[in-house]
């Protein structure tokens, strides 16, 4: 197994109040990826939004293969946009793209 971070992308298509944001950083929390030496030396954030409403989740998964590891990770970013209320019309998903590998070296 290899831990994969993954980048995925999205739009609040409606705007995204404070409380909003923290109910999914909360439900992203476990896949943080500052849990990963990548994810310290670089600072990723799990959640980033932008000022036009545009956002990417960072997330740390485990998975045998890239392609796995995206779609998991994708997977993971709509639960937690559905537990903070929000569905696929409130913040539509980019794809799911691997910006880095931790090595643990």
């Amino acid at each position: 197994m290899t831990t994969y971070v993954i980048s995925v992308p999205g739009t609040f298509t409606g705007g995204i109040g404070d409380g909003t944001k923290a109910e999914l950083a909360r439900a992203l929390r476990p896949a943080d990826p500052h849990r990963t030496q990548l994810g310290s030396e670089e600072d990723l954030d799990v959640l980033s939004v932008n000022d036009d409403n545009t956002f990417t989740i960072r997330l740390t998964i485990e998975s045998d293969s890239g392609p796995h590891a995206e779609r998991d990770a994708r997977r993971l970013a709509e639960s937690a946009l559905r537990a903070a209320g929000l569905d696929e019309n409130d913040a539509p998903l980019g794809p799911a793209v691997i910006t880095g590998i931790d090595s643990g070296i």
